[in-house]
């Protein structure tokens, strides 16, 4: 079942308008599995669950540090905590992990990118 996301305008931003069966849609662009989300791209990550995540699954996340100060970890249909080495592998960069469902992270991502915040987004897909 897909689900849609309400669509607020940030131009020249990925703005994620619907996700679901294992798919997350921006625009007309689809991407099949689970996600690394800029403003400005998107990328495939290799991980279909919280116990594929290691501190390397954020190695493009930290590349990046310069523009991010908040990441959004969409944890799938739950959340669950995060260990401390991955908000320790974060925190030297200056970067906040906040952990919610996928669902909550691709709604809050779209309200962050909207009010031009510095954020990005880690998506397990659902």
């Amino acid at each position: 079942m897909s689900l849609e996301v309400s669509t607020l305008v940030a131009e020249g931003s990925k703005m994620v308008t619907s996700y679901g069966d294992g798919i997350f849609r921006f625009g007309e662009e689809t991407v099949t599995g689970s996600i690394l989300l800029f403003p400005e791209a998107v990328y495939s990550w290799s991980v279909t669950t919280k116990d594929d995540i290691t501190p390397d699954s954020f190695s493009r996340v930290i590349e990046r540090a310069d523009e991010i100060e908040i990441l959004l970890l969409g944890m799938g249909t739950r959340l669950t905590p995060v260990p401390l080495e991955w908000r320790q592998a974060l925190k030297p960069h200056g970067i906040v992990i906040e952990p919610m469902d996928t669902g909550a992270a691709c709604r809050t991502y779209n309200v962050l990118v909207s009010e031009a915040r510095r954020v990005a987004a880690a998506m397990i897909a659902v």
